[in-house]
């Protein structure tokens, strides 16, 4: 199978807001670096609750992400559309994720549809207890359950910006876009606070 993060250009990219006192925000740019959504994170909520609004002024949700409990090394999170509609979930597979990040992918009947995976373990474990993380850039890439690529993530070297680059294979054409870009402001948000 070819490497599927040459054969897709980036669609969005999420970036992380500088100097946010409490909480996190995230802007999120198009190929043409439009700002098409914004992500807030609230600070000191035990359970997860992220917010995709179409602008900061925050006027017009398109999304949210909510953890189902408060703390939990393997935690869901429920996707839901702006009518509140589940669209699927993310679980983290807590165990298999201690030096490589993985994720499973469930559409809105709770059927698998799709894992997640950081490209390397021996990556994974550099990042997270050498100082070498901050050089070593964070890559995952998503694939159906048959197999066929979806999706890959990587993050950008930059020691003071954190940016999540999303790049959307063909093969994703009948996957969910909310769930796809729910990946990607869930990956930023939680995965991001390791930077």
């Amino acid at each position: 199978m070819a490497d599927a993060t040459h054969q897709s250009a980036e669609q969005y990219t999420i970036r992380r807001q500088v100097f946010r006192l409490f909480g996190a925000g995230f802007h999120i740019y198009d190929a043409q670096n439009n700002v098409v959504g914004f992500c807030e994170q609230k600070a000191f909520k035990l359970r997860e609750d992220l917010r995709l609004y179409r602008s900061d002024a925050k006027t017009d949700l398109l999304m949210r992400i909510a953890a189902r409990s408060i703390i939990d090394f393997s935690a869901t999170y429920d996707v839901f559309d702006s009518q509140e509609q589940r669209v699927g979930s993310l679980r983290r597979r807590g165990g298999a994720s201690l030096f490589r990040d993985s994720w499973l992918v469930f559409d809105a009947e709770d059927q698998e549809v799709a894992q997640l995976k950081e490209d390397s373990g021996m990556l994974g474990a550099l990042r997270r207890f050498t100082d070498l993380g901050v050089l070593i850039p964070q890559k995952f890439e998503m694939h159906a359950n048959d197999g066929a690529p979806l999706a890959s993530l990587r993050t950008h070297f930059n020691p003071f910006i954190y940016r999540l680059g999303i790049a959307i294979h063909p093969a994703a054409s009948t996957f969910d876009p909310n769930l796809l870009l729910a990946t990607g402001v869930l990956i930023a948000a939680i995965e991001g606070r390791q930077e």
